[in-house]
């Protein structure tokens, strides 16, 4: 079914787990982009030339509800897993933050081994609640707007900051405010499992979501080394949820339908 709401757009993310926001070649993940227009859709009108004159009617609610899903706490949106947009459903972000070996309050991050830069940043925002990247730097001290671009990106990729939603600015594109991890999720922070049970969480949602993988789709998906994705890939096996099978020499796995 195709998303056609806001609603329908989280359950959309809750339902796959772990989505990316628009998809990418190289990453079997399903892609919101993809619920609400179809695989090949165009995001542009175009004139006779086939020159872009707007977005289309699909294209401008993806834009918007990308945003608005992370700003209302439907849908974890950020860098989590790599350098592509990611949408995370509430139920996976206690075997997410798990993986941090972090206890699960805003001030984690300042045990953990930050560079400057990104501890200043951290910090900033715990301390001023929810910042744009103007506001970002203002409030550190700087004008490098590359340079606090690049620690977000790494905040993001440690769980330390997320997107909290957008603001429109009196030039360009709306600014993306990034709020503390722990303390935007903190409910679903509450109980975090061990770290072995919270890969096969992870695992097991991109599973389902692409329906089968090899340990190299499970490694890209979420930032893991192939050795590590093939560990948890079998030990999904050993437990009944998932089932192996070889095509011309190379292992896949798919989830089994019923693990009962």
């Amino acid at each position: 079914m195709r998303v056609r709401s806001l609603e329908q757009a989280a359950s959309f993310v809750d339902r796959v787990g772990i989505a990316l926001a628009w998809g990418k070649a190289d990453l079997v993940l399903p892609s919101l982009w993809e619920g609400i227009a179809g695989f090949d859709a165009d995001w542009a009108i175009r004139d006779e030339a086939g020159k872009p004159t707007g977005f289309t009617p699909e294209f401008d609610r993806f834009w918007r509800w990308k945003d608005e899903l992370a700003e209302r706490r439907l849908v974890c949106a950020g860098r989590h897993f790599g350098n592509a947009a990611f949408l995370i459903s509430p139920r996976l972000l206690g075997a997410a933050y798990a993986l941090t070996g972090r206890p699960g309050r805003a001030e984690d991050f300042r045990g953990a081994e930050l560079e400057t830069l990104d501890l200043e940043v951290a910090e900033a925002v715990l301390e001023n609640g929810p910042l744009t990247g103007p506001e970002m730097r203002r409030v550190v001290g700087t004008t490098d707007r590359k340079a606090v671009d690049r620690a977000v990106v790494r905040l993001q990729r440690g769980f330390v900051l997320t997107n909290a939603g957008a603001v429109e600015q009196s030039q360009g594109w709306r600014a993306i405010r990034q709020d503390v991890f722990a303390r935007r999720w903190k409910r679903s922070l509450r109980r975090l499992p061990a770290e072995d049970e919270a890969r096969r969480a992870l695992a097991m949602a991109v599973l389902e979501g692409a329906g089968e993988i090899s340990a190299a789709d499970l490694g890209g998906a979420l930032g893991w080394r192939r050795k590590q994705a093939q560990s948890v890939l079998t030990e999904l096996v050993d437990t009944g949820r998932a089932g192996p099978r070889d095509e011309d020499g190379l292992a896949l796995w798919r989830p089994k339908k019923d693990r009962g």
